[in-house]
């Protein structure tokens, strides 16, 4: 290379090498201040603190990733390589991990749209129990026998939920059998003494809740054993279950004690004797 040509290469380099330099001060500022902005815009619109950390180093990494783009382009160095290289290896990436890939943006879905929440009691996936942390990938429920079930997020943000803690007072619904021939007056008049009885059970429509209603008894179905009484009984959704087995106990002894049967399936085999 001739010394003329060599010298100007050298002052061209020179010359990009101090724009580099001040495109770089100044591109590591300008990412300070807009990681900054993106800081204060997550913190108003309450991002949950799991996805906020997460978007925070997302903004970062393709911020930097840009500006080193910037200065490679800048020195005079060839990007479409590197742009071509970064896309190819997203791609393969993104096929190698898209069951991943899916968690992550139900995780992403479900802390942005709150279907639930830490502490609720939701049923999902063939799995009921509550909340117990919700991450980015899985989401970790703690069932009543104190098994802990991590479900990924995937399945759970397309798939159907129940989520029993958005409501504050839940229906409770129990299914009675009496033989045929009861006196049903006498039936619904014991279980309706059982559900005045319990400071538990709602008694009639409450301010907060336009479905909440007085209980009710009545005849649902006639059975192969027996006459069966549907009762529906509100209460609050912390006390469901106290309610569920209080009345499903009390209303078993009472009915017994009156002296109403109970009917069962059975079976009756008769032996002929050649």
């Amino acid at each position: 290379m001739p010394y003329d040509q060599l010298w100007q290469w050298a002052l061209t380099f020179c010359k990009n090498a101090v724009l580099a330099v001040i495109v770089y001060l100044i591109g590591r500022w300008a990412i300070k201040w807009l990681i900054r902005l993106a800081n204060k815009m997550l913190q108003r619109s309450k991002v949950d603190p799991t996805l906020y950390s997460f978007l925070d180093s997302i903004i970062s990494v393709v911020l930097w990733l840009t500006l080193a783009i910037v200065i490679v382009s800048i020195l005079g160095i060839e990007t479409s390589s590197f742009i071509a290289l970064f896309a190819s290896a997203g791609m393969a990436i993104g096929m190698a991990l898209s069951g991943t890939l899916q968690n992550f943006a139900g995780g992403v879905m479900i802390l942005l749209f709150k279907p639930f929440k830490v502490g609720d009691y939701i049923e999902a996936q063939g799995y009921a129990g509550t909340v117990k942390e919700i991450q980015i990938f899985n989401t970790i429920i703690r069932t009543t026998d104190a098994q802990t079930i991590i479900i990924p997020n995937g399945g759970l943000s397309t798939g159907s939920m129940k989520n029993y803690s958005t409501e504050p007072y839940r229906r409770v619904d129990i299914e009675f059998q009496v033989a045929y021939g009861s006196d049903l007056d006498e039936v619904k008049q014991a279980i309706g003494d059982i559900q005045r009885q319990n400071p538990l059970i709602l008694q009639g429509p409450v301010a907060d809740s336009p479905v909440v209603a007085a209980p009710w008894i009545g005849l649902s179905k006639l059975g192969d054993s027996g006459v069966v009484v549907n009762t529906r009984s509100w209460c609050k959704s912390a006390d469901y279950w106290t309610v569920y087995f209080y009345l499903t106990e009390t209303v078993y002894q009472q009915l017994k004690s009156r002296g109403f049967m109970f009917p069962f399936n059975r079976m009756d085999v008769t032996i002929l004797n050649k």
